[in-house]
């Protein structure tokens, strides 16, 4: 009987590759840290900062009319109390039917003003006499009102009612202490009643500001 005695190799425990695969993982660990601490300098480098200011200064701007009945002497008129009396060339308290009376008026914009103006006219009356009368307005060149100029004028209202009547954008002020010069003409009706009571017309003119002033 013949005996063996040869000894077989022992299995493999797998010890190698443990040791290998933990290798592996702390090498990988090592990277891993390495792009970690990285990532982390790149974060932190310095950054450089700038500013701008910018600061604006306000203060309300001014606007304001005038008005005179010598184109010389100017004042405000705010209210219809303080209205400026309109000094007719003819008598306007002896009218007769159809036989217009003139009269000269001057507005422009107060010193103070920093805005242009447009100008509406609106007139009103509360007197009977009011509804046998119309009225018109024209620019002139100068100061003065009679008929020739009247003729002469660049008409801005035409045949308005003094009873009551608005005239939109009459004019416009685009300079300060430069009058507009403002002729007026009031004609009574063929219907006028003889002896008529006197009464009042009232002439506002309210301005808006527009543009600023260069």
């Amino acid at each position: 009987m013949t005996i063996d005695t040869s000894t077989e190799a022992p299995a493999a425990t797998g010890t190698d590759a443990p040791v290998r695969g933990q290798r592996s993982k702390r090498a990988k660990a090592i990277l891993a840290g390495g792009l970690v601490l990285g990532v982390g300098a790149a974060i932190t480098l310095a950054a450089w900062n700038d500013s701008e200011f910018a600061t604006g200064i306000f203060a309300g701007g001014g606007f304001g009319i005038e008005g005179s009945t010598d184109g010389t002497a100017f004042t405000e008129h705010p209210t219809e109390a303080a209205a400026a009396p309109l000094t007719f060339a003819v008598e306007a308290d002896n009218l007769a039917p159809e036989e217009p009376v003139y009269a000269g008026f001057a507005v422009q914009l107060t010193a103070a003003s920093t805005y242009a103006g447009t100008v509406d006219v609106t007139a009103t009356s509360g007197d009977a006499i009011a509804s046998s009368l119309s009225y018109s307005v024209v620019e002139t060149t100068t100061f003065g009102c009679d008929a020739a100029s009247f003729a002469a004028g660049d008409p801005l209202v035409t045949d308005a009612a003094t009873a009551e009547s608005t005239a939109a954008d009459v004019f416009t002020l685009g300079a300060v202490t430069t009058p507009v010069f403002l002729c007026f003409e009031v004609t009574p009706a063929a219907s006028l009643p003889q002896a008529s009571p006197s009464g009042t017309v009232v002439w506002q003119f309210a301005a808006e500001s527009t543009t600023p002033l260069p």
